[in-house]
């Protein structure tokens, strides 16, 4: 190959490369955009002002206020009480309190996502002993999305200690009218149990950083391309 054959597959291999990083760039720039978007509608659902539970009840699909605050009142069905199985919090293994509530003034009934409590690890059939009031409360708390569905060995489980919790089917198994949106229930610890529940974050400095290593690679290519490919061979000729 000669040197003027090399010179130009080099110089279309670093436009392809810096061609490339570019693009790469701006793709990530263009993810954080988006999840800047979806971060800014979190947050205006979760400054919009509280549902109460004839309003919730009332909503045609409630899963669309994703993250709105709600204030509820009713009684608690502590037997149908369901601990949701290896869910962290703070980096401490445990479980989820999962409880329904019987709304006050409606037929409709739904799952609170209470808290969470540590596991019993040397019997781990032991259920834990959450203080559940038999009266009317008020809790406060936020539409949320359902606990992260983990990997079960076999069919649907049963019994108050569980992998995962399906609404539809626990609604026909329990009987209960389970609206069809989960509930999280926040405040500060009560009743024993923790609600440091992790908040909505999207990640868009990830973005950013991958956007910065691209753009820095591209420019790198540039650089050395220049200095190896025009100032060493034009300027100092003898020196290659």
């Amino acid at each position: 190959m000669t040197a003027r054959w090399k010179f130009w597959l080099i110089t279309m291999t670093a436009l392809l490369a810096v061609a490339a990083t570019l693009a790469l760039g701006r793709w990530q720039l263009s993810r954080a955009a988006q999840k800047q978007a979806v971060q800014a509608s979190i947050d205006e659902k979760a400054a919009s002002p509280k549902l109460n539970g004839q309003t919730l009840a009332s909503l045609v699909d409630p899963t669309l206020e994703l993250h709105r605050g709600v204030s509820l009142r009713g009684r608690w069905l502590a037997g149908r009480t369901v601990f949701l199985d290896n869910r962290p919090m703070n980096g401490k293994p445990g479980l989820y309190v999962v409880t329904p509530m019987k709304l006050e003034d409606n037929a409709a009934v739904i799952l609170v996502q209470r808290g969470w409590v540590a596991r019993n690890f040397v019997d781990r059939t032991s259920v834990p002993q959450v203080e559940t009031s038999a009266g009317v409360v008020e809790i406060q708390g936020r539409i949320a999305p359902p606990p992260s569905k983990l990997y079960e060995l076999g069919g649907p489980e049963a019994g108050p200690i569980r992998q995962n919790l399906d609404i539809a089917r626990f609604s026909a198994e329990t009987g209960l009218p389970l609206l069809a949106v989960w509930v999280q229930q926040t405040g500060a610890a009560s009743e024993g149990l923790l609600r440091e529940w992790p908040l909505a974050n999207m990640g868009v400095d990830k973005n950013y950083g991958y956007a910065f290593q691209w753009f820095g690679l591209s420019g790198l290519i540039a650089i050395l391309y220049v200095w190896f490919q025009i100032v060493r061979r034009f300027i100092y000729p003898r020196r290659t």
